[in-house]
């Protein structure tokens, strides 16, 4: 009997793990086995989590980078590793840390040797990078910002329907972390981009993201030119933040598939 192979998909700032259903819906028809865990202190709904912001406070992206690891650890082989926003950043991680056997990073957080830094980022980020005490605190997004942030590229109406159904209070400390990593000798949004005897990465830009604008995907896709592995982009021009679990969430699901089969994934 062939074992499945597994798939963790990880969500990034602000959006609760229960967003990646229709994904993980659509991995499990394809004969993948596909889990979605939240981030350490998320409760299984939104509602929880929106009721306990202290317990998702004061978590930096090596602590969510280790809830992953224990995760993958307890699975049976090596898994694929999805994550959106700053879960593309952990996806990375991941898998040149050896512990999954292909990555897709969409839309992902900046890695450390990322130097774009476009004002729609700046403005994105602000609602916490504009206090300091922040950083060891959960922060929520109101309805405008996200708006901003993550719903630009679709309507009004959805943009707000999906605010009210996914959005969650997310830690501070991973931005604070990823603003400074360039700085730090030692920043936990370091990735080894060089490593060679790594599985396959995909990464995937928003041609209208906010939050993470396309030329930040870009960058850190250049940021493995020196590496021997397979490693691929794609842009989807026209799509926003939310690509992930707005209407259009189909496409871009789709050619994750199709890319994976053409790795022999």
């Amino acid at each position: 009997m062939s074992v499945r192979t597994p798939v963790v998909f990880i969500h990034g700032l602000w959006i609760h793990s229960a967003s990646w259903q229709n994904w993980v819906d659509l991995y499990r028809e394809a004969g993948y086995d596909p889990i979605a865990p939240g981030w350490p202190g998320d409760s299984d709904t939104v509602a929880k989590t929106r009721d306990n912001p202290a317990a998702t406070g004061d978590r930096g992206i090596d602590d969510i980078t280790a809830s992953y690891r224990q995760v993958i650890e307890n699975l049976a082989t090596r898994p694929v590793v999805v994550g959106h926003s700053f879960g593309g950043l952990i996806a990375q991680k991941l898998l040149a840390d050896e512990y999954a056997s292909a990555g897709i990073a969409i839309d992902p957080a900046q890695i450390k040797g990322v130097k774009a830094v476009p004002f729609a980022q700046i403005r994105s980020g602000f609602p916490v990078l504009s206090r300091p005490g922040n950083k060891k605190k959960a922060v929520s997004l109101t309805k405008k910002q996200f708006r901003y942030g993550f719903g630009n590229a679709i309507t009004e109406a959805e943009s707000s329907e999906l605010f009210d159904r996914w959005t969650i209070p997310g830690p501070g400390r991973p931005l604070f972390e990823a603003t400074a990593a360039n700085f730090s000798k030692v920043s936990p949004a370091a990735v080894d981009t060089k490593k060679g005897d790594r599985g396959p990465l995909l990464i995937i830009g928003g041609g209208k993201d906010n939050t993470v604008p396309e030329v930040v995907a870009e960058a850190a896709y250049k940021l493995y030119a020196d590496s021997s592995a397979t490693t691929d982009y794609q842009s989807f021009p026209d799509r926003g933040h939310s690509l992930v679990f707005d209407h259009g969430w189909r496409d871009v699901a789709d050619f994750t598939l199709a890319w994976l089969k053409r790795q022999g994934i």
